[in-house]
């Protein structure tokens, strides 16, 4: 029986891979492992690891965080990451490794699968987010992978180019589709008995990620707060930054701010039915986040892009991409009628409503003799 181990790190990873660890699970001639690290496993950032075992067995649990996040500290949970996946993958000894995105989690990783010869899926290759060193990060995961699961064709081309060859290379759409076209919502009216919230006029979805590429983030966050405490009149729905580099600042700072904004509310994890619920009624969502990318154009939900993180991903055109000293025009926007307008009938680039199951039909299928013996396409001229 094949064996598929999927790995997540992160709740936003998670609520992507789990239709995919559905259709492992049910399928009889594959076995699932699940091996959960990262934030998953840290009380700071809600213990998420708890919404995951609610559903599935969880093979391994890997706890790779130190104290510090910051770039030293990081290369050190890089260190303790190898060592420690080396010893569970060799444990386990699955026949393919599905890896999801651009964390340095996922880095540490699939360099122990390489070293091991144990094959990778990955998906979301192809991107760019030119504001931080997952960009490189990504591509890197590109090389090392025998299997490659893409969001959208501009992101297959950019595959190609990076010599993979095209037999390997599966455009799928995006995870968050499929999430959200099964996920029965919860209500305005639910939402404020979950949350605990009154909410005013207008609610804005607010996840802001550090830069680690030329960051400003103390400098920038700061006026980004400055411009939100304007907005009295709205609900502001904090949840909190990721694990890099200055992630700690960031969210030290929204706790200070929700003290004194009566409006404002910070959250370790909100979990996938109360954050895409809250997308959903939203004004808009804002920040720097890859979700408010990817996942706001399924909902028409406008959303405000902040600063260079996100540049280089394909956009829908609900998007409004701005910098820190412009984010009042930006807000401005989301209520002229032009816009208004073009959100209407504007085209989500990354609908696709069965990208698991294609994932899980290649994982089955695949030749495992042949998978690590891949050639370098040179681009034709």
């Amino acid at each position: 029986m094949r064996k598929i181990c999927v790995i997540s790190a992160t709740r936003a990873e998670w609520y992507l891979l789990k239709n995919i660890c559905k259709e492992i699970k049910a399928d009889k001639d594959l076995t699932l492992q699940l091996i959960i690290s990262g934030t998953h496993l840290s009380k700071e950032y809600g213990s998420t690891y708890k919404d995951v075992q609610k559903e599935f067995h969880i093979d391994k649990k890997v706890h790779i965080l130190g104290k510090n996040n910051d770039s030293l500290g990081i290369c050190k949970n890089i260190s303790v990451a190898i060592a420690k996946f080396s010893q569970v993958l060799n444990e386990l000894k699955p026949d393919i490794v599905v890896i999801l995105g651009d964390r340095y989690e996922m880095l540490a990783l699939a360099t122990v699968c390489l070293i091991l010869q144990i094959p990778i899926a990955h998906i979301y290759g192809g991107e760019l987010s030119l504001g931080a060193i997952d960009d490189s990060i990504r591509h890197s995961i590109t090389k090392m992978s025998s299997l490659h699961f893409v969001a959208a064709n501009g992101y297959k081309k950019r595959v190609l180019q990076l010599g993979e060859e095209e037999k390997r290379v599966f455009f799928v759409g995006s995870l968050a589709g499929e999430n959200i076209a099964k996920m029965k919502f919860l209500s305005k009216d639910e939402l404020e008995k979950e949350l605990g919230i009154s909410f005013k006029r207008d609610i804005f979805l607010i996840t802001y990620h550090p830069q680690t590429i030329n960051s400003k983030d103390k400098e920038e966050f700061g006026i980004f707060l400055n411009e939100l405490s304007k907005l009295r009149d709205s609900s502001l729905i904090f949840t909190k930054a990721n694990a890099d580099e200055n992630g700690k600042f960031i969210n030290e700072s929204i706790e200070k701010f929700c003290k004194n904004n009566a409006n404002a509310k910070l959250f370790d994890s909100l979990g996938a039915l109360k954050y895409l619920s809250l997308m959903k009624i939203s004004k808009a969502v804002l920040g720097n986040s890859s979700s408010g990318i990817c996942e706001s154009p399924f909902f028409k939900t406008p959303c405000i892009n902040i600063g260079d993180r996100q540049r280089g991903r394909i956009r829908a055109s609900n998007i409004i991409d701005c910098d820190i000293k412009n984010l009042n025009e930006a807000l401005k926007r989301l209520d002229s009628s032009d816009f208004k307008e073009n959100l209407k009938n504007f085209k989500n680039p990354f609908e696709n409503k069965m990208a698991s199951k294609m994932i899980k039909n290649v994982l089955k299928t695949v030749n495992l003799a042949t998978i690590l013996n891949k050639e370098f396409m040179d681009i034709k001229q």
